[in-house]
């Protein structure tokens, strides 16, 4: 991974670009097809030059972007088709992930996803409060997991379904119901019940790519 995060002065400003342009990505602000041009979005979102390309190069890895020589850099289109290929690695490695978080969280971590959980519990809003509190669960059970290959892996696939979960969530029925199921989710990680939490992950996945396909 390119620049990370330092516990002592935060995110790098590569970090920071990274973020910004990738939440941009995923929330269709920046809609599949669109230019991710240098020069206005560095002005409009305060990144510098350097941390900008350091960003575009990161997404191009995670396959958010495409960079065409003479042409210049798009947001990558959405196949629809692949969904099913990325629920596929998805339905593989959140149980495991899921595993994993149950065995290795720390007491800490256990009460963060204890705090997740009554979050889950309690869910309303519109649209943006929901998805955040689906990727807040998410990419908590991958840092979870101690293994930041694992995490990496993970968070790549997330995002490639998190991006089709925005294009189609209004035709997708009772969406605050589907993110609840975490509740169950975390709960059985925060009590070490590993085989429950790893079937609950897997039935997740399974839930979302059905809804998905019938949303199609």
């Amino acid at each position: 991974m390119s620049a990370g995060v330092n516990s002592r002065s935060g995110p790098s400003q590569a970090e920071r670009a990274y973020l910004t342009l990738r939440d941009l990505i995923l929330t269709l602000r920046l809609p599949p097809g669109a230019p991710v041009a240098e020069e206005p979005l560095t002005g409009e979102l305060g990144i510098g030059r350097t941390p900008f390309r350091e960003a575009v190069k990161r997404l191009e890895s995670e396959s958010l972007v495409a960079i065409y020589p003479r042409r210049g850099t798009f947001v990558t289109e959405v196949n629809i088709t692949d969904h099913a290929l990325i629920a596929d690695v998805r339905r593989r490695l959140e149980g495991h992930a899921a595993r994993r978080a149950a065995e290795r969280a720390t007491d800490a971590e256990r009460a963060e996803l204890d705090e997740l959980r009554a979050l889950v519990e309690d869910l309303s809003g519109d649209q943006p409060v929901i998805m955040d509190v689906d990727a807040r669960v998410h990419r908590t059970i991958y840092r979870c997991t101690h293994n930041r290959y694992l995490e990496s892996t993970l968070g790549q696939y997330y995002n490639l379904a998190l991006r089709i979960w925005h294009l189609f969530f209004d035709r997708l029925p009772n969406v605050a119901e589907h993110v609840g199921e975490h509740a169950a989710l975390l709960e059985a990680i925060v009590a070490g019940d590993t085989d429950r939490a790893d079937r609950i992950a897997v039935a997740h996945v399974d839930h979302f790519e059905k809804s998905i396909r019938r949303a199609i």
